[in-house]
């Protein structure tokens, strides 16, 4: 299964267009990883921690897309998109949001 970014594959021709498809991917955030991100909030530097949170939910969501794309059909996903984004629980918890988007596609 081809999974890109761009509009279309070269030396490929869409037969079909499956539809759009779309996997979430949702991770808690711990007071330990939160404690040392503070700490570099503070003294600056990378968060490698959350670095790694976000690494692999990207993976994982685009592992979803794959696998949705395939019960369709599908050869292919295009235009994929991977959004992040953050989702409020409580003043002391935070969870981590992981969107892919993209379009499956059927080639001849």
């Amino acid at each position: 299964m081809l999974v890109t970014t761009t509009d279309f594959i070269q030396d490929r021709t869409v037969e079909n267009y499956l539809g759009i498809v779309t996997a979430e991917v949702v991770f808690g955030t711990n007071a330990f990883r939160d404690f040392f991100a503070g700490i570099r909030d503070t003294f600056g530097g990378r968060t490698g921690s959350y670095e790694k949170v976000f690494e692999k939910g990207q993976q994982k969501a685009i592992e979803e897309l794959e696998r949705r794309a395939k019960k369709l059909g599908a050869d292919a996903v295009i235009g994929v998109e991977v959004d992040t984004g953050t989702i409020n629980v409580d003043q002391k918890g935070v969870l981590v949001l992981i969107t892919a988007t993209g379009t499956a596609v059927k080639f001849q």
